[in-house]
């Protein structure tokens, strides 16, 4: 291998997991959690475990012997950051050696006499006495200074088992907390893990296949039928039929062709193309996305912050109680009970691992909530906005009308038959939906001559002794001199259906009309009642379609309000007037022009088959192509807030109920020690479970 990895050694490899070992494994500067986010990036990598101090790496994998050979390319490109970060080992080490050496105290205590019981407990704790000494000196009075307090009141006291007991505890509910964060962000990354294309380049005068994320800016890609943009640029040669409905939201393919823009994650259905990329690299919105997430997983959100506040004036609460008890009685024994007993552990750890569940479970039921805030907002969200195209409807279309135009011709079904028989040629959705349509009636195929098409207007092709054009009015009007103006009234009722509307014809004129229209999805009734059961009280449309037909949609779905014949622009102003309404509003959305409704709602909820600008403006992403997780995502959410002030009003009435103990002398240190940190890590496993839906959508 070269690179970082150049001396790699695979020491042992069986189907699907390989071991490697090699000194750059234990490079100080290997950041861990980098190196096994990027292995993770890879679709076929099912997980990585770093050694640092074996120098070891295993990596588990799907896909064969295709996969393997993309696990060790990834390794190959892997390198180091150009400012080296501790390792993700050292972090854990961190982590988890206060607890053990306090296990490890307790366990020998009862075996030594009383100078090696006071230098062991002195060992021991040291790490809280030195944290709380520097949180002193740097940051005031936290609840970091009540700890150490607490313990060195119980050390200097001799109390050993007291202070070695409430150190193991103090450790044990800080390692629980970090080790819940640390899984649950790796989950969430690799959740959203960057998914790039494979792309065709030209380079030295041939043509290559590379990951879409090698691209350099102003290299010519090439994409063909099936394939998908790996970038954004601009054509320079060719036409194409491009899906862009992954992207725009637009359910019907567009043509493209020099100087047009192509974005990338569209797909190409019909035609071939070349074009110039302008958007690589750190440019990409894979990489945005990347940065995007991480930012929102280290932003606490404002409930956390307020815990933590709170936790920290109750510091003073604990040692003014402290001191006023100690004023009274002279009694050192309920001074160190007191001191025991502070709410600031519960508040501090119970909240940010009660988010992380909610986290956790979210994405379990398909719903990226892209951190505490997300949660938070969407539990107080009342109005819920729904782009129609994709959201409420899926993209693929069926056929609803076929239209015969001409007395004495053949029937509908007889003109089906025939349109399916020469569209079975062409890869658009259209096509596809109009084929299916004849497959479902189980209608015969007609023979056809020799098919000439234009890519993105229409096709023709000679049959039964004469000749039919199918396509766009335009191709119809316009290349074939076929003129559709005496059905204006009928072209235009549908129309007001918003229904996609295929023409054919012929030499002596319109044949007929066929209209498409998107499907409402199965579940979008049933998902709209389960958000009213959740507390949404309006829930409302926005869309391009005609009123009449939006209407009829909004009837259908019981929805409180529609916005209809909508620029895409104007989005983000309703969304904005509701809120000068007093609304806190979610907007559920999937295309690049969703963009700023996104960005403006209280919370942004993006469609799994989004445009990338989408799902990195949202603040939740739904992983699952069903319209039900957006009521899992504000179930969870409600009822991890709900969690959350639950734990905190136990721990506020529990830890109060201590105190009283301490003060009144009814509780000893250990008891009180025993007791506190006992509740702190009940409340803490209490987050740690989070919470289970009541009810879903079937997966």
């Amino acid at each position: 291998m070269s690179g970082f990895f150049n001396e790699l050694r695979i020491v042992h490899e069986a189907p699907g997991r390989m071991r490697l070992r090699g000194a750059a494994l234990s490079d100080e500067a290997l950041n861990g959690v980098v190196m096994e986010s990027w292995m993770e990036s890879l679709a076929e990598v099912r997980g990585v475990r770093l050694n640092r101090p074996a120098g070891s790496l295993i990596v588990e994998y799907s896909g064969g012997a295709t996969g393997r050979d993309k696990v060790v390319r990834r390794l190959r490109s892997f390198s180091l950051p150009d400012t080296s970060a501790r390792g993700d080992h050292e972090e854990r080490e961190a982590e988890w050696t206060p607890m053990v050496t306090a296990a490890m105290g307790l366990a020998v205590l009862p075996f030594l006499n009383q100078p090696a019981r006071r230098l062991l407990t002195f060992l021991s704790v040291g790490s809280t006495l030195l944290k709380g000494l520097d949180t002193l000196v740097n940051r005031g009075i936290k609840v970091e200074v009540l700890d150490a307090l607490a313990v060195g009141l119980a050390t200097v006291r001799d109390e050993h088992y007291t202070a070695n007991i409430t150190h193991f505890l103090l450790a044990l509910g800080e390692y629980l907390e970090r080790r819940t964060e640390r899984q649950s962000d790796r989950l969430l990354r690799r959740l959203l893990r960057p998914d790039p294309a494979l792309a065709w380049v030209e380079r030295d005068g041939e043509v290559i296949r590379i990951p879409g994320d090698e691209v350099r800016q102003g290299e010519i890609v090439v994409v063909g039928v099936g394939e998908r943009v790996p970038v954004d640029g601009r054509v320079v040669e060719g036409a194409a039929l491009v899906n862009q409905a992954a992207v725009t939201g637009e359910d019907v393919p567009v043509r493209k062709e020099a100087p047009r823009r192509v974005i990338s994650g569209s797909v190409v259905v019909e035609g071939r193309i070349r074009f110039q990329a302008t958007q690589v690299g750190e440019d990409t919105t894979s990489a945005r996305i990347a940065r995007f997430i991480q930012e929102s997983l280290d932003k606490r959100p404002h409930t956390q912050r307020l815990a933590e506040e709170l936790a920290d004036k109750r510091v003073y609460f604990s040692l003014g109680t402290g001191a006023a008890v100690y004023a009274l009685t002279r009694n050192l024994t309920r001074l160190e009970s007191v001191f025991l007993v502070d709410y600031s552990c519960a508040l501090k750890l119970g909240t940010p691992v009660a988010f992380k569940s909610g986290m956790y479970q979210a994405a379990a039921n398909g719903v990226l909530m892209k951190g505490g805030d997300a949660i938070e907002q969407l539990a107080a969200v009342d109005t819920m906005v729904f782009d129609k195209t994709g959201t409420l409807t899926h993209s693929e279309l069926i056929v609803t009308d076929v239209e015969v135009l001409t007395e004495g011709g053949c029937s509908a079904t007889e003109l089906l038959a025939l349109v399916a028989s020469v569209e079975e040629h062409a890869n658009h959705p259209v096509a596809k939906a109009v084929v299916e349509a004849a497959r479902e009636r189980d209608l015969e195929h007609i023979s056809h001559g020799e098919i000439d098409y234009l890519v993105a207007h229409g096709m023709n092709a000679d049959v039964r002794g004469g000749h039919i054009v199918i396509g766009s009015r335009h191709y119809l009007e316009e290349h074939q001199g076929i003129a559709f103006t005496d059905f204006e009234p009928l072209i235009d009722r549908l129309q007001e259906e918003g229904k996609t509307l295929l023409y054919v014809g012929n030499r002596q004129g319109p044949v007929g009309l066929i209209a498409l229209r998107d499907t409402v999805r199965e579940e979008a009734s049933a998902t709209l009642r389960r958000l009213r059961r959740l507390g949404i009280e309006r829930l409302i449309m926005i869309t391009g379609d005609r009123r009449q037909k939006a209407q009829v949609l909004a009837d259908e779905l019981g929805l409180d309000e529609v916005h209809a014949e909508m620029p895409p622009e104007d989005k983000a102003e309703v969304i904005k007037g509701l809120q000068a309404a007093g609304r806190k509003v979610a907007f559920i959305g999937d295309g690049v022009n969703d963009g700023p409704a996104l960005a403006t709602a209280e919370v942004g909820v993006a469609m799994p088959r989004g445009a990338d600008i989408a799902r990195a403006t949202a603040d939740v992403v739904l992983l699952d192509d069903r319209l039900g997780a957006v009521a899992d995502a504000r179930e969870v959410a409600s009822r991890t807030m709900k969690l959350i002030r639950a734990n905190f009003n136990l721990a506020v009435g529990v830890n109060t109920a201590l105190l009283g103990g301490a003060v009144t002398g009814a509780l000893s240190p250990v008891a009180s020690a025993l007791l506190h940190n006992g509740a702190t890590i009940g409340i803490l496993l209490n987050a740690l479970k989070g919470v289970r839906l009541e009810s879903t959508d079937i997966h």
